[in-house]
C-alpha cells in the first residue's frame, strides 16, 4: 500500500517550513487561547489539504521544470499562505462539526468541545476563520482570499443540507453527492486550484487542478464512508457511527436501491432506531455488508479516482505528477 511519508517525499522541505509558518501566525498571549490553539495545531491529522496545494503548485509552475533536489524547497510563502487558509478552514468546520454532532472525540484525541465546551469551540473556530482570512486580507493576496473564500458558505449549505436530509430521512443518490461535494469535495477541489493560483499558473491549469481535486475528494468521501461501516479501519472513530446519527451514505443508499418498498420501509425504521438500540446498529452493518453495500460504493469511489488520475495523466512525468497519483491510490487504499 502507497504510505503518506512517500507521497509527501518531494515536498519535505516544505511541509517543515510550512508547519512553521503556521505556529508563526496562531498564537496568543491569552492562556485559554493560547490551550486551545496548541491542542488545535498539534492535532492537525494527516495534513492532505496543505499537501496537495504544495504539490500542485510544484506541478503547476513553470519555475519547477528543473530536476526535483531532495531537501530543496520547492514552494513560495504565497503557495504556503494558500496552504495554510485551506487547512485553517478545514480545521474550522470539524471544530464546527464536533459541536454539531456532541463529539467527544477527534482523531483519537479529545475535541475542543469536549476538553473545554461547546461555546468556547465555537469561538476558537471563529476565530481560526477570521485570523486566517486576516492574514491573507494584510499580505494583500486578494485573488488568493477571493479564490478559496467562497468555500466556506459551501461547507454550510452541505452541512444544513445533510441536517436536512438525516431528519427526513430521505436521502437520495443525488442528494449524497451533493452533500459530499459541498462538505468535502469543494474543499478539496479548492485545494489543488489553490496551489496552481498561488503560483499564477495559466488558466487552464487552474480550471484542470480543480477538476483533478474534485474528483480525489468525492472519492476521498465515499471511501470514508465505506471505513464508517468497517469494524476494522482505523480511523480514530468508533464504527457505524453515520448510523448512531441517522445518516443516509452511499453503502446504505447501495442496498436500498435494490430493495422493494417494503424492504425500504423496514430498514429505514431500523435507521432510526440506531440512536439508542446497539442491535439495530448491528442489523444495518450486516445487512449492508451481506447485500454488497460497501462493494458497490467502492466501485462508485474508484471510478472518481480513475477520474483525478486520467486528469494527472495529462502533464508530463515528474516526481510531484508521481506523488499526486500515489495520493489517488492511497485514497482507495486507505484504512484510516
Amino acid at each position: 500500500m502507497v504510505s503518506l511519508e512517500s507521497i509527501r517525499t518531494p515536498i519535505l522541505a516544505d511541509l517543515e517550513a510550512f508547519d512553521e509558518f503556521v505556529r508563526q501566525h496562531f498564537s496568543s498571549d491569552g492562556r485559554l487561547l493560547s490551550e486551545m490553539l496548541t491542542h488545535v495545531l498539534s492535532s492537525r491529522g494527516k495534513g492532505v489539504r496543505p499537501m496537495i496545494v504544495m504539490l500542485t503548485s510544484a506541478l503547476t509552475s513553470s519555475a519547477n521544470n528543473r530536476q526535483w533536489v531532495e531537501g530543496e524547497r520547492n514552494c513560495t510563502m504565497r503557495t504556503y499562505l494558500a496552504a495554510m487558509m485551506i487547512e485553517m478552514l478545514h480545521t474550522t468546520s470539524l471544530i464546527h462539526d464536533d459541536v454539531i454532532d456532541n463529539s467527544d472525540q477527534r482523531r483519537g484525541r479529545p475535541s475542543v468541545n469536549a476538553l473545554w465546551q461547546s461555546r468556547n469551540a465555537v469561538v476558537l473556530g471563529d476565530y481560526l476563520l477570521a485570523r486566517t482570512m486576516s492574514l491573507g486580507m494584510e499580505s494583500a493576496q486578494y485573488d488568493l482570499v477571493s479564490h478559496i473564500i467562497g468555500s466556506v458558505a459551501t461547507l454550510c449549505e452541505g452541512e444544513v443540507l445533510q441536517s436536512q436530509h438525516t431528519a427526513d430521512q430521505d436521502t437520495t443518490r443525488q442528494d449524497y453527492l451533493e452533500i459530499i461535494y459541498k462538505k468535502t469535495a469543494s474543499l478539496i477541489s479548492i485545494s489543488a486550484s489553490a496551489g496552481a493560483v498561488s503560483v499564477m499558473a495559466a488558466r487552464e491549469d487552474v480550471e484542470r487542478m480543480r477538476r483533478f481535486g474534485e474528483a480525489l475528494g468525492m472519492a476521498f468521501q465515499i471511501q470514508d464512508d465505506i471505513l464508517d461501516y468497517s469494524r476494522s479501519a482505523h480511523t480514530g472513530k468508533p464504527s457505524n457511527n453515520d448510523l448512531r446519527e441517522g445518516k443516509i451514505t452511499l453503502p446504505l443508499i447501495e442496498v436500498l436501491e435494490q430493495c422493494s418498498s417494503a424492504e425500504r420501509l423496514q430498514l429505514l425504521d431500523k435507521l432510526k432506531q440506531c440512536k439508542t438500540d446497539e442491535s439495530a446498529v448491528d442489523f444495518l452493518q450486516g445487512v449492508v455488508e451481506a447485500t454488497g453495500g460497501t462493494a458497490l460504493a467502492a466501485r462508485s469511489m474508484q471510478k472518481y479516482v480513475n477520474r483525478a488520475s486520467s486528469i494527472l495523466a495529462e502533464y508530463d512525468d515528474s516526481p510531484y505528477r508521481t506523488a499526486l497519483m500515489n495520493l489517488c491510490a492511497y485514497v482507495a487504499e486507505r484504512d484510516r
